[in-house]
């Protein structure tokens, strides 16, 4: 094998081999999800990716907090969001940068920022599970202003809403309904003794097992719980109503990313209508918001679903408030 030198000063190193391309990512969806699309990813283009997840417990802040620690000096190439909230606030503190990926086409704008800092893709929802042994299904909640309800008295529960999906619900309601009436209903919610639970999954366990009654949760806890058998109703909350929060994944590229070409290429990736499809066909039972992609039976088409209408990228500043907040100050309270 012939070798390569490089002569300095009379003295003679091998050269060094060019390092294998890569790309980082930093993901708050599931690793079970995430992992199998990146690893599509780098046997189809030869790059390697190192996907870094969140945990359960503090899903997407964990590693929204660490991409604004890594700001003045980034880490990540790519941030591979659950939702679209989290995209907009690291817009809103400098983290992103604008990329308008050709495979963005034929995705609704709605779940995507006009200037193209992050781009939605395969959606979930945010559903009320319920536990058929405890509640008959012509009985179960058909809104989430029914969690209020006396009938329901300490039979509810949800993931801390400082965290995830659940955040990002709560922020929704009060675009939807306004502060006033947001604030109302959650303070109902606690005097009606609602539980709250670490995460999305927790919140499935219990339900599974009866130990709730019902509770707020994500279309992917949902088919989780129904795959295994366990004795659960899904409603799909509000249709004749404010309507049902849908959960689009961000595809997000990060300011100053250290393998940028990489980085859009991985991004390409995940907007292509092949992961759309992947991602409908796998546990997560994700909902593609792409016309002409073909989804298992079991995902609701997202055109059946009456969508809440809320504005993702204004769901921000009010998260943030509110997580400083109303919302800080509401899980305390209930925990007493």
């Amino acid at each position: 094998m012939k070798r390569l030198f490089v002569f300095v000063l009379g003295v003679s190193f091998p050269a060094l081999a060019a390092s294998p391309r890569e790309v980082v990512v930093y993901s708050s969806v599931d690793d079970v999800f995430a992992r199998p699309i990146a690893e599509k990813f780098e046997r189809e283009t030869g790059i390697k990716v190192k996907l870094v997840p969140d945990t359960e417990e503090t899903k997407s802040t964990g590693l929204l907090n660490r991409l604004i620690a890594e700001k003045a000096r980034p880490q990540a190439d790519v941030f591979w969001s659950g939702d679209p909230v989290r995209a907009a606030i690291l817009k809103s503190k400098g983290v992103t940068a604008s990329y308008r990926s050709p495979q963005a086409k034929g995705l609704p704008r709605l779940f995507s920022d006009p200037e193209g800092h992050w781009t939605g893709f395969s959606s979930r929802a945010r559903i009320i599970l319920f536990n058929k042994n405890a509640v008959a299904a012509q009985d179960a909640p058909t809104s989430v202003k029914d969690l209020a309800s006396p009938k329901f008295k300490g039979k509810t529960c949800i993931a801390n809403p400082l965290f995830g999906t659940t955040s990002m619900h709560a922020a929704a309601l009060f675009q939807a309904i306004g502060d006033e009436e947001a604030r109302k209903l959650l303070d109902a919610m606690a005097a009606n003794e609602i539980q709250v639970l670490s995460s999305n999954g927790e919140v499935r366990r219990r339900v599974s097992s009866g130990d709730c009654s019902f509770g707020v949760t994500d279309t992917d806890d949902a088919f989780e719980a129904v795959h295994d058998g366990k004795p659960v109703g899904v409603v799909f909350p509000d249709e004749k109503g404010m309507g049902t929060l849908l959960v689009p994944n961000a595809a997000v590229l990060i300011a100053g990313a250290p393998h940028a070409d990489a980085a859009k290429q991985f991004i390409d990736y995940l907007l292509s209508p092949g992961t759309e499809k992947a991602l409908a066909e796998s546990d997560a039972a994700q909902m593609p918001v792409r016309r002409g992609v073909k989804a298992p039976s079991h995902v609701r088409p997202i055109e059946k679903i009456k969508p809440m209408k809320v504005d993702y990228a204004k769901l921000a500043p009010k998260l943030e408030e509110l997580s400083h907040g109303f919302l800080k100050q509401w899980v305390e309270k209930t925990r007493h």
